[in-house]
């Protein structure tokens, strides 16, 4: 936890709006635990900036923390595209992202991406995974061939609070999930991934272009 504080203290500060939604994705949901916070957000607003995508594509928004710190880092023009498959969130969510400094730069959907995203006949330039951890890699399947080659792919909780190592989860679905998906990712000869112990862990993909 020291340790936490001193990664916190000496990380960029987060905009007082994302400060104050993080504030309320605690108090008004069950879950806030599951938006990204401060260090991831501003992680994800730094790739951005780095990556320079004109368009990205998230599953799993959740309260909108990371669709907000993503949008941040778009460069004018960029679009985000986020998926939410529980319209429990749609209200509280929606609120916050139109409420917002970036809310032209988001198109809110309420779905399953893996349907719906490739009804848009779009193509993406980064994407950011945080959705079911049981079809991960389901997902990543069904996604993968909208990434534009030499695009990035940021999949979150991939060492689920260590349980990933933990043999007394063996049983457990989530686990399960999250492993087959590493294993995948592992053995997959179109990206290069590398995983982060940030928070729950995070994998940064790049697809490989094609030769």
């Amino acid at each position: 936890m020291e340790l936490n504080d001193y990664v916190e203290k000496f990380t960029a500060a987060e905009p007082d709006y994302l400060y104050r939604l993080w504030r309320a994705t605690n108090v008004q949901t069950v879950h806030g635990r599951m938006a990204s916070g401060h260090v991831q957000g501003r992680l994800l607003k730094l790739l951005v900036t780095m990556i320079r995508p004109r368009r990205i594509l998230e599953v799993g928004t959740f309260s909108g923390y990371s669709a907000l710190s993503m949008a941040e880092g778009l460069a004018e023009g960029g679009e985000l595209y986020t998926f939410e498959i529980n319209d429990e969130m749609e209200d509280f969510a929606r609120e916050w992202m139109e409420g917002s400094p970036y809310g032209n730069r988001i198109h809110f959907i309420i779905g399953d991406a893996t349907v719906e995203a490739p009804r848009l006949g779009l193509t993406f330039d980064m994407m950011f995974i945080d959705g079911d951890k049981r079809t991960y890699t389901e997902t990543y399947e069904a996604l993968l061939p909208l990434l534009n080659d030499g695009g990035y792919l940021l999949a979150d909780n991939t060492l689920w609070d260590g349980h990933v190592v933990d043999s007394s989860y063996d049983h457990d679905a989530q686990t399960l999930g999250i492993r087959r998906f590493n294993e995948h990712v592992a053995q997959d000869p179109r990206v290069e991934q590398v995983i982060l112990p940030l928070r729950d862990g995070l994998t940064i993909m790049r697809k490989n272009p094609k030769e």
